[in-house]
């Protein structure tokens, strides 16, 4: 199968009549209850859902064969590094390459139909708040087309060493970070980085992301009781280390961060960047938190895609699909279930509006080719994703069998392009 396109695209522009030269309506689209219906979009939300046929175009787009879904987010994302696995040398970080790599990769991630992206940025060191910079000057480039949102990283927070560390954190609440991060596993005092962290974030009304493996069970016993009733929230993740804990222990975790209000973002794919230890690269074997006991204990458990092709993973497609696949391939979570993880959940734990595919909620869409949810977490290749009432991305996929008798007998699916252009079942 050929490697798929993406591109962002507009819609076309209305040249008939219609409710609102805006409007435009997804025609014959399958929901993820069976019905197929036409979905109107104005003014960036959802104007109107009804039977197949029946809504007033204003712009049609025809989406016969494709499910209708609430579009994924992206809650942990490592922008800055992306990209990087294939280069000879040291990785460049001059402004400039971070906000092109930042674009690069938010782009990806926006055809595979993540509409808004959270990226963990490093600041301090010999970089100071430049990589931070470059990643919210990339955010305004890609306005309109995604929502992307910086978690400012600070390594250290403690001791004579941290002071720099909190200065410059202050520093990036007030540049536009949207989050403050941290860190605690990389600082002398992990349990001094993550108050420090906290009590910055309380002071600012911030919300929190903070990077923890989850392997020391006092230590996250100790950040749920601080974290306690902190608003707009706590987020900490990959938390791998939690399922190598006994089970036990890991279940009275689970319930302290539940009761703490505390989410979870779980990497399927593994390990990230913002858990790289110095020399520790390989030594021991990557894992996802524990979703199933963590969702068992009331925690709320939100995925995300990681690594990007980075120092820590040379491969990664950035899709939320993927993830969502493989919680549901390894039996953590139903199909329905992993991918609220990467939908619901991811724009809960982000902060952002509840998206259904009903009238008056933010037209924030993903439709992909296929007849079902399990279908498509499988299968995903043909996409249309919408950001704010228009198509902003589009990724086709040819399918084709060689002409043999066997293909026909089998009468074999397939996607080809018809002599008009348009693609075909």
């Amino acid at each position: 199968m050929p490697e798929s396109q993406q591109q962002p695209q507009q819609p076309p522009r209305n040249g008939g009549a219609g409710p609102e030269p805006t409007a435009l309506v997804l025609g014959g689209v399958r929901l993820a209850d069976g019905r197929t219906v036409d979905v109107r979009l104005s003014g960036g939300r959802i104007e109107a859902v009804g039977t197949a046929g029946s809504l007033v175009p204003g712009t049609r787009l025809d989406l016969g064969g494709y499910l209708l879904l609430p579009a994924p987010a992206e809650p942990h994302a490592h922008c800055d590094t992306a990209l990087t696995a294939d280069m000879a040398g040291p990785v460049p970080y001059a402004p400039v390459d971070i906000q092109r790599r930042t674009v690069e990769a938010a782009l990806l991630q926006l055809g595979h139909g993540a509409t808004a992206l959270r990226t963990h940025v490093r600041i301090g060191g010999v970089h100071g708040l430049h990589s931070l910079e470059a990643v919210l000057e990339a955010g305004r480039t890609l306005r309109g087309l995604t929502e992307l949102s910086a978690v400012a990283v600070p390594r250290v927070l403690t001791g004579a060493a941290g002071a720099d560390g909190l200065a410059m954190l202050r520093d990036a609440v007030e540049m536009g970070a949207a989050v403050i991060g941290g860190c605690p596993d990389l600082d002398p005092d992990p349990t001094g980085h993550a108050e420090a962290v906290l009590d910055l974030a309380a002071r600012h009304g911030c919300a929190v992301d903070l990077h923890t493996d989850g392997d020391d069970p006092a230590r996250l016993a100790r950040l749920a009781a601080m974290a306690g009733g902190l608003r707009p929230g706590v987020t900490i993740g990959p938390c791998g280390g939690l399922s190598r804990l006994p089970l036990e222990s890991a279940g009275r975790i689970a319930e302290r961060l539940a009761a703490a209000g505390v989410t979870v973002v779980c990497l399927p794919q593994g390990d990230c960047a913002g858990l790289e230890r110095q020399g520790m690269r390989g030594a021991r074997p990557c894992a996802c938190a524990p979703v199933r006991l963590l969702r068992a204990a009331g925690v709320r458990v939100a995925a995300g895609s990681g690594a990007l092709r980075d120092a820590v993973n040379p491969v990664g497609r950035g899709d939320p699909l993927e993830a969502a696949f493989l919680l549901a391939s390894r039996g953590e979570l139903r199909p329905q279930e992993a991918y609220e993880a990467v939908c619901g959940r991811a724009r809960a734990a982000m902060g952002l509006a509840d998206v259904r595919v009903e009238a008056g909620f933010p037209a924030e869409l993903l439709a992909v080719r296929g007849d079902g949810l399990a279908g498509v977490l499988s299968l995903a290749y043909s996409r249309v994703v919408v950001h704010r009432g228009r198509v902003v991305a589009r990724t086709s996929a040819v399918r084709e069998y060689c002409d043999s008798a066997a293909a026909v007998a089998l009468d074999l699916p397939r996607q080809a392009r018809s002599q008009s252009g348009g693609e075909q079942q």
